[in-house]
């Protein structure tokens, strides 16, 4: 399956906010969904809990404030992209199989099923990620691939300011390096699990 383009991840986003009032405008900061939530949370005068990983948009929407520098995104088991508003990285496995890869869960279902016995025979307990409030999770492994094999389009990178259809992927190893910083750092932020590093060929 293909890599997952900005055509499928990126999400029109429009907001207004009335403390503020702006209106048919547009910002250059670069948001996440997961902003949506902290976004409400200030709207609503409510507490934003320390572990949040979102910004509220507040100030961005009043005045193009900048939240977060880069940000990452991507379909579990292939591609992990990381983008700076400016460029966009694909990180591709960097093993033949693409693994190694396990699913971290309190509940152990798919999208239609529940985990197969095999797949619980390999499950072990997991202590607690920073997001997961002191409790452990499941961690099961699991065959990589189910999204398609990244490591058959290998590491793509992309100029979005020249090439916003992402037609041509470019060599640029400065712009790589920063890309693959902006990426380690974010993943470090996010507690991602040791053998995301192994799996993409990164350095924690």
């Amino acid at each position: 399956r293909m890599p997952f383009y900005d055509e499928i991840a990126r999400t029109p986003l429009f907001i207004w906010d009335p403390r503020c009032g702006k209106k048919g405008e547009r910002r250059s900061s670069l948001t996440q969904t997961i902003d949506l939530g902290p976004t409400l949370l200030d709207f609503f005068d409510r507490q934003i809990l320390p572990d949040t990983q979102g910004k509220p948009l507040r100030e961005t929407i009043a005045s193009d404030t900048p939240v977060r520098e880069a940000g990452i995104y991507g379909v579990h088991g292939s591609h992990v992209n990381v983008t700076d508003g400016h460029h966009v990285y694909m990180r591709a496995a960097a093993t033949e199989d693409g693994g190694p890869l396990y699913e971290y869960t309190h509940m152990p279902t798919h999208m239609r099923s529940f985990f197969g016995v095999d797949a619980l025979k390999t499950a072990q307990l997991q202590p607690p990620f920073s997001f997961t409030k002191g409790c452990p999770t499941m961690k099961v492994k699991v065959s990589p691939g189910g999204w398609g094999k990244s490591q058959d389009f290998g590491n793509l990178l992309f100029d979005m300011d020249k090439d916003p259809k992402q037609e041509k992927p470019i060599q640029d190893d400065a712009a790589e390096k920063k890309m693959t910083e902006h990426l380690v750092r974010v993943m470090k932020e996010t507690d991602a699990p040791a053998e995301q590093y192994e799996r993409l060929g990164l350095k924690a």
